[in-house]
């Protein structure tokens, strides 16, 4: 007979790895050419059913590779795109530009209409903003983050959040943002006198007045807005 020989032992050969652990980077791009980072992503999840009478906050954030929003030509073409998106079923009621993100409140139909007054706003500015930028490709780093308004106070904390953002990231001083829409909101204690900068009398006012009864008169229930008030998170 045969002797069996001893069976031979597999060895385990270490996987060499360079550089050692890899730092994390803040925004990275995927192959889609949509920007990651450290900011929790928008999960894909279906959006909750929209009631006609709740006004939306919308904020919608940019990559990291374009310039500022708040440029000055940048602007002016945001401003110029969104007087262009109204619809019967679908409004732009107030916004501001922030240096890498929109704020908007917007009033919609039903959750359908909503759905398309956003994509056509998406679409509309990013083809503005890469044309003002000389640049192709994507505009906007994630989907646009939507908050339902219910409440006269929810209202009112949405209108300074919106038109006074400025002051939180950016610590200007009380006054009316430039680039917002605050110079076609009535709800000031005390009116601006001045017209938007850059603005052209033949130019379109870039949003609607409001239909809800929120946005147009259940907010007041807790006073007019000053321009000194900080907005919170």
């Amino acid at each position: 007979m045969k002797r069996r020989g001893r069976r031979p032992v597999q060895q385990v050969l270490p996987f060499r790895t360079h550089g050692g652990r890899r730092k994390s980077n803040p925004e990275r791009v995927v192959g889609n050419g949509r920007v990651t980072g450290l900011r929790p992503r928008i999960p894909h999840r279906a959006r909750p059913k929209h009631d006609e009478n709740h006004p939306v906050h919308v904020t919608m954030r940019s990559g990291r590779l374009l310039p500022s929003l708040r440029k000055q030509m940048v602007f002016v073409a945001i401003r110029r795109a969104l007087a262009k998106t109204w619809r019967g079923w679908f409004r732009v009621v107030q916004f501001s530009v922030q240096t890498d993100h929109i704020h908007m409140i917007v009033e919609a139909a039903d959750t359908v209409a909503l759905s398309r007054g956003m994509r056509g706003v998406s679409i509309r500015l990013a083809r503005r903003i890469n044309q003002v930028a000389r640049r192709k490709g994507n505009v906007f780093s994630d989907r646009y983050h939507a908050r339902a308004l219910r409440t006269p106070r929810e209202m009112r904390h949405c209108f300074v959040y919106v038109l006074l953002n400025f002051r939180k990231h950016l610590g200007r001083a009380a006054a009316v943002d430039p680039a917002s829409s605050g110079f076609w909101f009535h709800g000031w204690k005390t009116p601006p006198a001045t017209a938007p900068p850059g603005w052209e009398g033949d130019e379109v006012v870039p949003v609607q007045p409001p239909r809800t009864w929120l946005a147009r008169k259940g907010w007041q229930k807790y006073g007019l807005i000053d321009v000194t008030e900080q907005p919170k998170s």
